[in-house]
């Protein structure tokens, strides 16, 4: 058997130092781009097939909010489910411990990593947060009322806790108010649904959503107290028979942030000392309002922010970037610390290691670039209330952009109608829950 020569052992270690550091140059961002290109010109099939293998995303977290989020744009709300929850069962243990209060999730945060991509990614906690607005839309384009209420108080509990965890307000939120809310009407408890506006009124989100649905709730309960308050403020809003049916737009515009390095390389005496956080860009929208449009009533309702995504994102990641930045500084200095040492020993394996490392620690300090692409950059919605039973047609268009026909539909008394919508560089995409269509002759 033979033996590997002293001077081939530095060799050999010096090429498993480089086969590192070259593996550690490639970010989320490179591995992604594929499914995410065929995600954003609308080939979700393929783009969700990508997404789901672990080998590509490098997260089980990852991959099931991607791939998740890319079959519920393509109308697959079963399939989303099952990708959701896969990542939710990922992530639960963090999650339980941001439950549990700041300091449970302080610990975790004080963890110390080689570098922060080789640790197993559970999402930033807006991500967290967002998982259960998607699982809560998710439910709700199944008919699954208590399971969206379930969700609703998930997403307001895990904001709350980054809330406190860093003293912050980030004025998010409103999807979790909003399905609360539609889910507390279409289970006709309208004073339940009254609380959650007033909770989206307080943050002031969605104004215009938010002041017709306190006026006209405040007319079914018999406030008139509360009516005029509403008016005073909104102005008059036309009065809403009981009678009538709604239809409902939710829409996700554009692509939420991509992460990016922020880096610093300092030359000292005995080398090189390396230090880099992640930083978000701007997220990209074609639109920042979708409209529905009602030809043969000759009336068009714009949608209002519910969630400005990408603010968030980044909100969340300065509170958290101390950590970060801490983290990377002691990992800086131990691994220096240790390539001098061991460059001075009197061993030459020893020494050709400790030189090695020197050159290695200088790629392997890299920031975590791994993110939710698929989310989007801002969360909007809408709704319009219209006679029933007449056939109504019904058009989706972006502000200045892209428009689409969803068909004709007749409404029963009292019905509510979905659009689950999404505006992206390749065009809208909409899929419609509730209603009759009305096939043309």
């Amino acid at each position: 058997m033979l033996c590997p020569s002293p001077c081939s052992r530095p060799r050999s270690t010096l090429a498993a130092f480089c086969i590192v550091a070259a593996s550690a140059c490639q970010s989320y961002n490179d591995r992604i781009e594929l499914p995410l290109r065929d995600f954003e010109r609308g080939d979700f099939a393929r783009a969700a097939e990508q997404f789901a293998d672990r080998q590509v995303t490098g997260s089980e977290f990852l991959s099931g909010v991607e791939a998740g989020t890319t079959a519920f744009v393509d109308g697959d709300f079963e399939r989303a489910l099952g990708h959701f929850h896969a990542a939710e069962e990922h992530a639960r243990e963090t999650e339980e411990r941001a439950l549990l209060g700041g300091e449970s999730l302080a610990e975790m945060l004080t963890t110390f990593f080689i570098n922060e991509g080789h640790a197993a990614y559970v999402g930033e906690g807006y991500e967290r947060a967002m998982l259960h607005a998607m699982l809560g839309l998710s439910y709700l384009a199944l008919g699954r009322l208590d399971d969206v209420q379930v969700e609703a108080r998930r997403i307001d509990d895990l904001l709350t806790s980054e809330e406190e965890l860093y003293g912050s307000s980030y004025g998010a939120g409103g999807m979790a108010h909003l399905l609360s809310a539609l889910s507390y009407e279409l289970r006709g408890e309208p004073s339940e649904a009254y609380i959650d506006y007033e909770r989206l009124y307080e943050k002031g989100i969605a104004p215009e959503l938010v002041g017709a649905a306190l006026a006209r709730l405040s007319v079914t309960l018999g406030r008139d107290v509360e009516l005029q308050r509403w008016v005073s403020e909104f102005g008059e809003h036309e009065p809403v028979p009981a009678d009538w049916p709604s239809i409902v737009v939710i829409g996700g515009l554009g692509m939420g942030p991509a992460k990016f390095e922020e880096r610093i390389d300092i030359a000292l005496s005995n080398g090189i000392f390396s230090w880099a956080v992640p930083a978000f860009g701007e997220g990209k929208a074609p639109t920042r309002h979708l409209e529905l449009d009602f030809p043969q009533h000759d009336r068009r309702v714009r949608t209002s922010e519910l969630e400005y995504v990408t603010a968030v994102a980044k909100e969340n990641l300065d509170d958290r970037i101390a950590w970060l930045a801490t983290r990377s500084a002691i990992r800086g200095v131990l691994k220096r610390e240790l390539a001098v040492q061991l460059s001075k020993n009197d061993n030459d394996v020893v020494a050709t290691i400790g030189a090695v490392l020197a050159v290695v620690s200088l790629f392997s300090e890299r920031a975590d670039l791994r993110t939710w692409r698929t989310l989007p950059d801002t969360w909007v919605a809408a709704r319009a209330f219209l006679p029933p039973g007449e056939p109504t047609e019904v058009v989706l268009s972006e502000c200045g952009g892209d428009s689409i026909p969803l068909g004709q539909f007749r409404l029963e008394p009292g019905e509510t109608m979905f659009v689950f919508a999404r505006s992206l560089q390749s065009g809208l995409v909409a899929h419609v829950i509730g209603g009759e269509r009305i096939m043309e002759s």
